[in-house]
């Protein structure tokens, strides 16, 4: 790691002294970014921050890193794709302008010899890699939609190869990324939240153009004797996060009928920050995932081809749970999503894709596929040449029938992820012991069971339920982990009554935004439940309700219980008045139950001190349930 210290810190500081520079001239140039309806940023900023970015990698790359073939293919054609961005960002190119630049820079990396060895036919290979160079800058461009997102991304996938060629003994390429690493996070200190210059494309097609050519360096030594998993998946798991925007947001706007290239407010960082998330928060949690991609990068180049397998099909269902959970979020105007799908081919995939079950089947098979594996693997050892392991080759495809079959059976596809609860884990562990009971009756018929390991038939059941559970739960992690997209700006509520209509309520007024309503306490007159928590909202007591709303900053009272004795309902009432904040009460519609509708009856307080509330009633209607779902949108 020392001799990637001084070329980072060189270019860092060259960062950190010529960015207010180029800033300054970009403003006295009129290169200034003006806020536009399908950009993220509010004021005017300044551009060309990519200028900064280059002439800090250039000195330091000067400095420490010595001539090559390779290294000069590298830093001259990311010179030319740097040299086009400028152009764009002062002349405003066209689209098809620029692509040509991208692939004639992608025909000179081919020409020289820097190629991605993943098949075994040479050309085969070299669409590869045309099509990774224009990907990836491509990926990078469109992941600059935020502040200090493409550079801090681009930063922790330029460490993580930096690192992956020094354990393979690349000094100079680790020396060279070391610096492209520090000119980057030299910029991080201008283009973070609040960004006072963007990197423009001049920025982008540089770092996206370095980072992508820079990958192949790793795969020239050794070809394909080398490690498969570190010539396949090491540069995708370092890059993985523009690779994942840039996939979903592609899938997405086609969908919504959209050009792949339209710009709007749809990326992954977009919809983390419309469920709640601050947009610096949202950037810190791409870096993470960024992160993690890195780390299991190094990870995998040192497991058994089997292992590594694994962790990344694990990875891999992670993000692509994320995708799934982000891609409800609303983006597209309705007007917008109802004129594409009147286009028979778009309607179709539209229609496809809100078939949940074709992805929970093609899920299962992999959780059940890792499942077997991962019992072999902790019974028998990483995969090997043994008959046990050939048992398993024999036998997954009759597990996966099998299980799948008993999944279906049991009532596992009929559930939602939304409304997970502990009668859906009651229904995954008869379904995951069911099927360990058909399999092993299966392998009595077919077998008579010789040669197989009853540990490996329990550590399978158990690793099958954890994953099985943990996937239909994630929604609910994730909903749990991001704040309510409301929680900002949402009127603060006390919840009076901390027993089960108590925590009812909360979880309406959490889960549905449209009610513009924020849980943050909850009160109650049974001490027993002074101090506890609920939904990881403190109970206080409800002895003080109006000193408890002066402290907490309660815009509305709710009453959720209906056991209050008219006595008590008048002196919260009392209290409430005296500080301006008005009481509603809930009550359940027994015809609306009868109906199969569940509706919140919320009146606000009567003016009256001395009388129970009885006013005017406000009703908050759930919508009928569509296929067994109970919607998230609520009219008043």
């Amino acid at each position: 790691m020392k001799p990637m210290l001084l070329p980072f810190t060189l270019a860092l500081v060259a960062s950190v002294a010529i960015t207010p520079v180029v800033r300054a001239i970009a403003r006295r140039l009129g290169a200034v970014a003006a806020p536009k309806i399908d950009r993220w940023h509010r004021q005017p900023t300044a551009m060309l921050g990519g200028l900064a970015i280059y002439l800090s990698v250039m000195i330091a790359t000067l400095v420490f890193v010595p001539p090559s073939r390779d290294t000069n293919v590298v830093i001259g054609l990311s010179t030319a794709l740097f040299l086009i961005g400028l152009l764009d960002d002062i002349f405003h190119m066209k689209p098809y302008q620029k692509l040509i630049g991208q692939l004639l820079g992608a025909s000179a990396v081919v020409y020289f010899g820097l190629i991605l060895p993943w098949t075994h036919s040479a050309m085969l290979n070299m669409i590869i890699t045309f099509v990774w160079l224009v990907g990836v800058t491509n990926a990078v461009n469109m992941l600059d939609n935020m502040d200090g997102l493409a550079a801090g991304v681009g930063t922790i996938a330029a460490l993580f190869l930096a690192v992956n060629f020094l354990v393979n003994g690349q000094s100079t390429e680790a020396v060279m990324l070391a610096a492209f690493s520090g000119g980057l996070a030299g910029f991080l200190f201008y283009n973070h939240n609040p960004a006072s210059i963007f990197m423009g494309d001049c920025g982008s097609m540089f770092i996206g153009f370095f980072l992508a050519s820079t990958a192949l360096l790793n795969s020239t030594i050794g070809g394909r004797s080398r490690s498969v998993v570190a010539v396949l998946a090491v540069p995708v798991l370092v890059l993985s996060i523009p690779i994942f925007d840039t996939t979903f947001v592609t899938v997405m706007r086609k969908l919504a009928g959209r050009a792949a290239s339209q710009g709007g407010r749809d990326h992954t960082s977009h919809r983390l920050v419309a469920l709640g998330l601050s947009e610096r928060h949202a950037v810190w949690m791409m870096y993470a995932f960024a992160i993690m991609g890195g780390v299991l990068s190094l990870i995998v180049r040192q497991m058994k081809l089997d292992v590594s397998i694994a962790a990344i099909a694990v990875f891999t269902i992670v993000l692509s749970l994320l995708g799934v959970y982000l891609a409800r979020v609303r983006v597209y105007s309705d007007e917008e999503i109802a004129a594409v799908r009147q286009k028979p081919m778009v309607a179709f995939l539209v229609d496809l894709s809100y078939k949940r079950r074709i992805f929970e089947l093609f899920l299962d098979v992999v959780l059940i596929v890792l499942a077997q594996y991962g019992a072999y693997a902790v019974v028998f050892g990483p995969m090997s040449a043994s008959n046990d392991w050939q048992l398993f080759l024999k036998t997954i495809p009759v597990v996966v029938f099998i299980k799948l079959a008993t999944f279906a059976a049991a009532g596992v596809y009929r559930g939602l992820w939304r409304y997970a609860s502990l009668s859906d884990v009651l229904t995954f562990s008869w379904a995951v012991v069911l099927g360990s009971v058909f399999t092993v009756l299966a392998f009595v018929g077919a077998f008579r069971f010789e040669g197989f390991s009853r540990t490996v038939i329990a550590v399978d059941c158990a690793l099958l339920w954890i994953l099985l559970t943990s996937t239909r739960f994630a929604f609910r992690f994730l909903r749990k982990m991001l704040p309510a997209p409301h929680a900002r700006t949402g009127r603060r509520v006390l919840i009076f009554g901390a027993g089960d209509g108590g925590e009812l309520l909360y979880r309406e007024l959490h889960n549905n935004a449209q009610l513009q309503y924020v849980p943050v306490a909850f009160a109650d007159d049974d001490p027993l439940k002074a101090d506890t928590l609920l939904h990881g909202l403190r109970v206080h007591s409800g002895k003080e309700v109006g000193a408890l709303c002066r402290e907490q900053q309660i815009h509305e009272v709710f009453l959720s219980t209906i056991k209050l004795a008219p006595e008590r309902l008048r002196e919260i009432v009392a209290e409430c008045e005296t500080v301006g904040i008005p009481v509603k009460r809930m009550k359940i519609d027994i015809q609306r139950v009868a109906d199969m509708e569940l509706g919140w009856i919320l009146p606000a307080p009567d003016a009256t001190a001395n009388a129970v509330p009885s006013p005017p009633l406000v009703t908050i209607e759930r919508p009928r349930s569509t296929g067994g779902e109970m919607l998230p949108t609520l009219e008043h």
